[in-house]
Parts: C-alpha cells; structure tokens; sequence
C-alpha cells in the first residue's frame, strides 16, 4: 500500500488531522463523521479484514467480509481506468457505511489522493464551496438528478471525472449531461464484486449503452442470460441475477434483474424495460413522480402488469393516454393494466427503491383502471 501524502482531510468544512482521528483527539459531530472517523482508523491500523453490509434492494440485507488486499486490488482498477492519480481530489459524499462510500476513501488512501467529505443529501453540491475543484466523485442516480434539475451545470464543469451507481440514469438526465465538461460514468457493481468492476461512458466523445469490464475482469452469462463475473482478487466467480445482453468478452448492457421478472400469462416481462419506456413518457409530460412497475395476482393471467405512483396522479396525461402511448413501443402484456397511485415508496439509505417493500403498499393505494 502507498503512504498516504496528506496530513489532513476536509469534513464538513472542518480541515482535521488525521492523526488526532488515529488517536481519538477528534471528536465526530454525526453518524456520517463518525463513520468516515472509524474507517480511517481501521485502515491506518494496518486491519486485514472487513465488514460491509448489502444495501437490502434486492432481497434482504446480509454482511460481507472482505480483506484489505479485496479492497485494494479493486481500488487500483479504477485509479488505471480513470487515470487517477496522487495529489487529485477526491470527494465523499456517500455513506461510508456501504461499499460505495468506503470505497471512495480506499480510493483515496492507494492512490494518495486528498478527501473532501461531505454528509450525503440530495444535492451534495450545496455542502461545498461553489469554487472547490474536484478531480473524483461518486454519487447515485438521485443526488445527479436534483443537480440537473436545479441546471448547475456550471458547477458540475468544475468536476472532472464523475461515477454513478445504485441505479439507472434516465434518459432526461443523460441526454442533460451531454452538455456539460465533466465525464460522467455509470457503473455496474455490488458490494459482493467489492464496487463497480465496469463503466458505461455516459457523455464526452463517445457515449455508450454499454458497460465496458475493468482490466482484468472475465465475463460470461449462465443458461438464464443473467451475468457471471471473474477476476482475481474475487473468490471465484460471481453468478448474479442481472439478466444481460453480452456484445464482446469485454462488454455488455443490462437489462434488468432475473428476480424481479413478472410471469403474466405464461410471458415473461421485464419490468425494468416496461419503465424505461414510461419514463420518457413521464418525462415528455413532467411527471416527476417515482414510479414502479410491479404486479397483483390475477386468476386468469396468475400476475397483472401494474403501475405503482408515488404521490398523486396530477397530470393532464390520462392514465389511459399513458397505455395507449406504451403501445408504439411494447407489446399489449407488457402494458400496465392499473394503476396504485397514493403510495410512499420504501428506499434504503442511497435513496434507492426497495422493490418487495414496495410492492406490499398496494393494499393502501387507491386503484384507477382504464374502465374506473
């Protein structure tokens, strides 16, 4: 491991030594600072192995251990990617707690790069000075989003490279980010392949809808279609549940999650793509609403494609001029047949939507259908 060649990081606004945090000299003033506290301590302790936690979308949370030469292998991936390098700035604002967060500061410590840490919220970009240049971030789809929506594009220019991760960007927000200098990357990962072990250039010279593996990294799909991973500094290969469309031994786009497939009438439907259709829709009509495609048991068809809504229905957009638009680009049972309006929606800490959680709000929705 490289010595890390500062003597100080940025918390909050507070410059602090790091030294006072190896001995207990500085004090935490929240969860977030604490937790950033508490890594560091681990890390410069010389500690070999680590507990993360599973973000508990996509089924429920459990711990990992994983080691400290895990976490440095896959550190390295992404400073020769990026071109990363020491002296750079490189900004936390994501919980330290799960992989993404803890990876930024590992990031940092092997590639020698100074922290600046910020307590994540929605629009992180109002946590610093509006002058402050950043070589390095990570942020997910929400915190990107309220920045776009707010048009500060100027001061994302003030950042050079940039990684998103949780979920997907839609296509609004991309088609945003074309015009700004930063490169925006979206990245495929979970806390098992220890972060992203690929990017998909989302701007700059040349966009992609593909993911393009790390060096190193082995791809296959086993006989469902869902992606399976090898490198390394894994234990063995990772078969995930992430149904894919593999281009090259190097690339591939996603598709959606196995689990999450809807079984209607004998067809399966991927929701993930029924809602990518929806939000241009949505988009076209400034529905800003959050919303899910999901299913209710139905004795004809065993499940219904349903549309889940946070929040009221306030368009001028009928539900019924939604379907009928759905049809220029998906087939009849891929449509949704009703619509749950009325529902919060349960997110984990990163914002993102828990899908089962989710779905057992139904039952507290109010129900609109095409003949209602």
């Amino acid at each position: 491991m490289r010595s890390y060649p500062f003597d100080t990081m940025t918390i909050n606004g507070k410059e602090v030594i790091i030294a006072k945090i190896l001995s207990g000299q500085s004090d935490s003033a929240s969860e977030f600072e604490s937790s950033v506290y508490s890594f560091v301590k681990k890390w410069h302790s010389g500690e070999d192995t680590f507990i993360l936690k599973t973000s508990g979308s996509t089924g429920p949370p459990k711990s990992i251990t994983l080691t400290r030469e895990q976490l440095v292998a896959s550190a390295k991936l992404t400073e020769e990617t990026l071109q990363l390098k020491a002296g750079d700035c490189a900004w936390l604002c994501l919980d330290p707690s799960y992989i993404a967060g803890k990876m930024m500061l590992v990031r940092s410590f092997t590639t020698g790069m100074k922290i600046i840490a910020t307590t994540p919220v929605s629009n992180p970009l109002l946590k610093i000075p509006s002058t402050l240049e950043i070589d390095f971030v990570a942020l997910v789809p929400y915190q990107l989003h309220e920045i776009i929506q707010r048009s500060q594009f100027d001061r994302l220019n003030k950042i050079k490279k940039l990684i998103v991760g949780g979920g997907s960007l839609s296509q609004h927000d991309q088609e945003k980010l074309q015009q700004v200098n930063c490169r925006v990357y979206a990245t495929y990962g979970m806390t098992e392949t220890i972060s992203h072990i690929a990017l998909q250039a989302v701007n700059g010279p040349e966009p992609s809808s593909y993911f393009k593996v790390l060096p190193g990294i082995e791809i296959t799909s086993d006989q469902r279609g869902c992606l399976e991973i090898e490198a390394k500094y894994l234990n063995g290969k990772i078969t995930t549940n992430d149904l894919v469309e593999i281009r090259d031994k190097s690339s591939f786009k996603w598709l959606g999650r196995m689990d999450n497939i809807i079984n209607t009438g004998g067809i399966k439907v991927i929701p993930e793509k029924v809602e990518a259709e929806v939000l241009k829709i949505f988009e076209k009509h400034k529905i800003i609403n959050r919303f899910l495609i999901s299913s209710i048991p139905d004795p004809g068809l065993e499940n219904k494609i349903v549309l889940l809504l946070e929040g009221k229905w306030t368009s001028d957009l009928s539900f019924t001029e939604l379907q009928a638009q759905l049809k220029n680009t998906l087939r009849n049972f891929e449509i949704p047949k009703e619509l749950y309006e009325g529902l919060s929606f349960v997110s984990n800490d990163n914002g993102k939507v828990m899908r089962i959680a989710t779905r057992k709000l139904i039952r507290t929705g109010e129900m609109k259908s095409p003949n209602t």
